[in-house]
């Protein structure tokens, strides 16, 4: 699959146009390639003068071999993953490929040329083959127009030599307008998925961020941002509700957030275990690492255990992290553990905080007793904090049906009475204190989106320190590795799926 971008200044701009080299880091005299895992990448220049350059993007696709792959959705076995049109048609495999070369370009950064690389741009872009998938109509002008674009979409007949079958859904598509380069490299690594409307790879949480990243600048206010949105996300409402319904960079819901929720989660989480000086951590459902990645990052966590029953999620969360690539000390200072919520675990003993961040309404209510016995008195940390949905606040999601939950896999959302005492009943039998904290802007009547508990054992001492502490025995086991803890309906209750 092909796709060309060209910069010509205007005669009277005195800018020579090859300069769109330095722009994309990527020299024109040079035909460079690169592997990704959606195949051989080439970058080059069919045309470099003063006055005109062209930089074109070849993505070389094996779609058997894409079949093959762990990162390919789909079953193997289908026909219709080996005879597609995969091979040719403007795609998430473009889009990656788009991501994998230009990555620096589309931050908009340029050391060399900084007023250009923030200024609109005389562009053209040329993508020979996109498709345009399911119901939406005229879809491919309804999502470039309003980003400054003037679009020229020619439909491909099904056969040139039988006119009379009509199109296919097919199109030979030319944009041109004068857009910020950075941001055109960003709005079609979104837009090209959006309207083939299908992605070659698992679509996690972590789709989530992407859209928020590519998307900051021009999809808030974009008149499609909700067609997008689902499209993009792949129609699936967990996601398209944290995307939509959390003051993100693509919530159509008025606020005052300087973040998204799940930033602003994760930062009162930190803040909890900085205030109880907890430097020994446990981050129970961690999912694919969102926590972990963030914990890493911050020297005051001297030890830090990721658990989940989900093997891949924990794979993932290896990635995140890249274990792979850190030193002796770091993984020793990292574990991942294969584990559940509703099962002692000795090896999570003699830490100073336990994290169950939006995972408890992961858990069926008939075994929260479980989970409290596991936590508070298996574990028995000075420090647990627990994050959850406030029910109350559902109904300023305006993406999220009346009535329904913030995620498919949730077993219930607590209005704030509700987990008060859920809370205070904990502490009671536990042995803990517990205070309550608000995450998210409040609202006057529904509260704040979501609500956070902070329970401290009430003859907790102050944790050691790194300097006093003796160093912690054991060796990291292997993301893959089972314990043969949690089955059946037990296993959902540690997969920390942190999108609500």
């Amino acid at each position: 699959m092909l796709i060309t971008l060209t910069y010509a200044p205007e005669p009277d701009a005195g800018v020579d146009a090859t300069v769109l080299g330095h722009l994309l880091h990527k020299h024109p005299a040079k035909v460079q390639s690169f592997t990704a895992p959606v195949g051989d990448i080439q970058v080059f220049y069919p045309e470099a003068t003063s006055e005109r350059c062209t930089v074109a993007v070849l993505l070389e696709v094996d779609p058997v071999g894409l079949v093959r792959s762990k990162r390919f959705r789909g079953d193997a076995g289908a026909l219709d993953h080996y005879v597609n049109d995969r091979p040719y048609v403007a795609s998430s495999m473009l889009a990656v490929a788009l991501g994998t070369v230009f990555r620096t370009a589309m931050t908009g950064r340029s050391d060399s040329y900084p007023e250009l690389a923030a200024a609109p741009l005389p562009l053209r872009v040329e993508i020979p083959v996109v498709s345009t998938r399911g119901d939406e109509d005229d879809l491919v002008r309804r999502v470039f127009e309003p980003c400054g674009w003037t679009v020229s979409e020619q439909r491909i007949p099904l056969d040139e030599e039988h006119q009379d079958w009509g199109p296919s859904r097919y199109s030979g598509v030319t944009l041109t307008g004068r857009v910020r380069l950075a941001d055109a490299l960003r709005q079609l690594y979104v837009l090209l998925p959006v309207l083939d409307d299908a992605k070659h790879y698992w679509v996690g949480d972590d789709e989530v961020g992407k859209l928020e990243r590519a998307g900051e600048g021009w999809l808030t206010a974009h008149p499609e941002r909700d067609v997008i949105t689902r499209r993009y996300l792949l129609h699936q409402r967990s996601l398209v509700a944290a995307a939509e319904g959390e003051g993100s960079a693509v919530s159509s819901a008025p606020s005052d957030a300087a973040a998204p929720l799940r930033v602003l989660r994760a930062d009162a989480v930190l803040d909890a275990l900085h205030d109880t000086g907890a430097a020994r951590v446990v981050d129970m459902g961690c999912g694919p690492g969102a926590l972990l990645v963030r914990l890493a990052k911050d020297r005051s966590f001297t030890r830090i255990v990721g658990v989940d029953v989900d093997a891949r999620s924990l794979e993932r969360a290896a990635m995140a992290l890249r274990l792979d690539q850190a030193s002796d000390a770091e993984r020793a200072r990292i574990e991942l553990l294969h584990g559940s919520v509703v099962y002692r675990d000795e090896r999570l003993r003699d830490h100073d905080a336990v994290v169950l961040m939006e995972v408890v309404e992961h858990v069926d209510p008939s075994r929260l007793g479980a989970l409290e016995d596991a936590v508070f008195a298996g574990a028995a940390p000075p420090t647990v904090v627990v994050t959850t949905p406030n029910s109350e606040h559902n109904v300023l999601f305006p993406a999220l049906a009346a009535g329904s939950f913030r995620h498919d896999d949730h077993r219930f959302e607590w209005a704030r009475e509700q987990f008060r005492a859920w809370a205070d009943e904990v502490a009671a039998r536990q042995g803990y204190t517990v205070e309550l904290r608000p995450v998210g802007i409040e609202h006057p009547e529904h509260g704040a989106p979501t609500q956070l508990a902070l329970f401290r054992k009430a003859d907790a001492s102050v944790p050691q320190t790194p300097s006093n502490r003796a160093a912690s025995p054991g060796t990291p086991l292997t993301p893959t590795g089972s314990t043969g803890f949690a089955h059946g309906q037990d296993a959902q209750a540690v997969s920390g799926r942190r999108t609500a």
